[in-house]
């Protein structure tokens, strides 16, 4: 058995000392990483003049799924009201031809209800319309328009740990099965993250999601189905004069309960700069 400072932990350890060091060393920007989280959305809005560009690509090692998403979000006047919308391309692996398509897009409107990056508390309530934009018939849509909200509160705990809590739900009126059978879907969302700020560039993450979603069975007949995954993982920052930020991020989603067995690997990358 060895030691946490055994030599040969040392090698695992090395690649993460030297990018917190790289880091450390750059110049200090004005607070730490904030807009940046992975699974559990923060309740901080853009600010005005500054736009961010997401790309998110999550793989499952079990079923062999895995899905890009690309998010743009845009402060509208002020830092009160944010537009954003969402791009998923997916593979499933129960599709027929396994092959790649479109999801249903997601446009977004987020409204910051309290506070901001620099309030001890932030809520900003979000509220998405799901077009059906998907392919129902091959299981990668609802095959109808969706209404989603979230209820994102974002929290400080002291100066090094940040904690963000969501609660959501999705309403899908007629949504539609690859058979064509229609019942209205209701599925429903928790989430809890906590963030140590181990320096402004450099956050350690641990994200923990729960959803209870409803399959279509027949028509008018659905049944619920429950996933929780709880996902270590690290990001880090770079920041240019320009006012340019760009924001890598790596997380281990390891499923837990009802998705125990199931591994996937996520993959963040942000670009945030003014316009």
């Amino acid at each position: 058995m060895t030691t946490p400072t055994s030599p040969l932990r040392l090698p695992r350890l090395l690649p993460v000392l030297l990018l917190a060091a790289s880091l450390t060393a750059q110049e200090k920007k004005e607070g730490p990483i904030q807009d940046n989280s992975f699974l559990v959305e923060e309740a901080y809005n853009q600010e005005k003049g500054v736009v961010q560009h997401i790309s998110t690509f999550t793989r499952y090692q079990e079923s062999k799924d895995w899905i890009y998403t690309f998010t743009q979000e845009w402060p509208v006047f002020s830092q009160k009201h944010q537009f954003s919308f969402t791009l998923p391309w997916q593979r499933l692996d129960a599709s027929p031809g396994r092959k790649q398509a479109f999801g249903d897009v997601a446009l977004n409107y987020r409204y910051q209800l309290l506070g901001d990056g620099d309030a001890p508390v932030a809520i900003a309530p979000r509220l998405s319309v799901l077009l059906p934009t998907g392919d129902e018939k091959t299981g990668y849509g609802k095959g109808a328009t969706g209404y989603q909200v979230n209820f994102p509160v974002s929290f400080t705990m002291g100066e090094a740990f940040v904690g963000h809590f969501n609660a959501g739900g999705t309403l899908t009126p007629r949504a539609r099965n690859t058979d064509g059978d229609r019942a209205t879907t209701r599925d429903y969302s928790l989430g809890q993250s906590f963030i140590w700020l181990a320096n402004p560039r450099f956050n350690v993450m641990l994200e923990y999601v729960y959803a209870n979603t409803e399959a279509i069975t027949g028509p008018g007949q659905t049944q619920r189905q429950s996933s929780s995954f709880i996902s270590p993982g690290i990001r880090w920052a770079y920041n240019f004069p320009s006012g340019l930020q760009i924001v890598p991020g790596i997380a281990v989603p390891i499923g837990v309960g009802a998705s125990r067995g199931e591994k996937a690997v996520f993959l963040y990358l942000s670009f945030e700069h003014p316009f």
